[in-house]
Formats: structure tokens, C-alpha cells, sequence
């Protein structure tokens, strides 16, 4: 691979003076090395990085995949709404296949996913088991 492409998928920060540096050429090629990449769709963009557990207002998606035994009178309704009571919680779909509920569950962390799982699940009657994976982080 160009190791100018590599330096900035690593760091699209650098200067082109910088890149010049490391890469011992002129300031004006690599300009016009990255300028003719641009052009070409090769590089299609810049991006930052975000650490978004270190913002005050970020959070966790995690969708927990639910296996239940349901109540004779009130199915499945009964466990879903004690779910649904949960302010993490912030949707329980019914499915079917090898689990019966679906959460969407909210968090600042994975941890407070995991201790939502860990402690307040586990009150429910009617829950035999819980699958978690992560559907989004934003």
C-alpha cells in the first residue's frame, strides 16, 4: 500500500510539511499526491476518531435476546411489560425462534448494560436466559 495512504488513515491530521518530512519528498508532490487522490475517489473522505465514552451525553445500544416461560393467563405480555418498566429499556419486541423477547437497552457503558442484566433482569420471574450483543454505540 502507498505509504502516504497509509500515514493518513492512520492520522489525517498531518500536515503535508509533516508528510513531506517522513516520507522525504516535497510539500508540493505530496499536495498533489493527495490532491490526485481526492480526485480519484481514492480518498473519499476524513474522519475523526471518537472516544465516546469519555462525552458526558453518550450511551450504549445493546439489543438482550430474551428466553421466557410465559404465564398461562397473560403470555408473554406480563414479563414484557415488567420489562418495558425499566428506564434503560427502550424497546421489548416479541420473536420467534430460539428466544422469545428482544430489549433495546440503553447505557452510558457496556458495564451498566451488563449491570442491568445482572441485577434487574435477573428479578423478573419467567427469565431463563439472556443473550446480549451490542447493536450500536453512539
Amino acid at each position: 500500500m502507498d505509504k502516504l495512504l497509509q500515514l493518513l488513515s492512520k492520522n489525517a491530521q498531518f500536515s503535508t510539511a509533516e508528510l513531506a518530512a517522513m516520507l522525504g519528498e516535497p510539500e508540493d508532490h505530496i499536495k498533489a499526491q493527495i490532491k490526485e487522490y481526492e480526485n480519484n475517489g481514492i480518498i473519499k473522505g476524513y474522519q475523526a476518531v471518537v472516544n465516546w465514552e469519555n462525552m458526558a451525553d453518550s450511551f450504549v445500544e445493546a439489543m438482550i435476546e430474551l428466553k421466557v416461560t410465559p404465564k398461562k393467563e397473560t403470555g408473554f405480555d406480563e414479563i414484557a411489560e415488567r420489562c418495558m418498566a425499566f428506564e434503560e429499556v427502550e424497546s421489548v419486541y416479541l420473536m420467534a425462534g430460539v428466544y422469545d423477547l428482544a430489549l433495546i437497552v440503553r447505557g452510558q457503558t457496556m458495564q451498566d448494560i451488563s449491570m442491568f442484566v445482572a441485577k434487574k433482569l435477573s428479578t423478573i420471574d419467567g427469565i431463563l436466559c439472556a443473550a446480549t450483543r451490542t447493536e450500536a454505540s453512539i
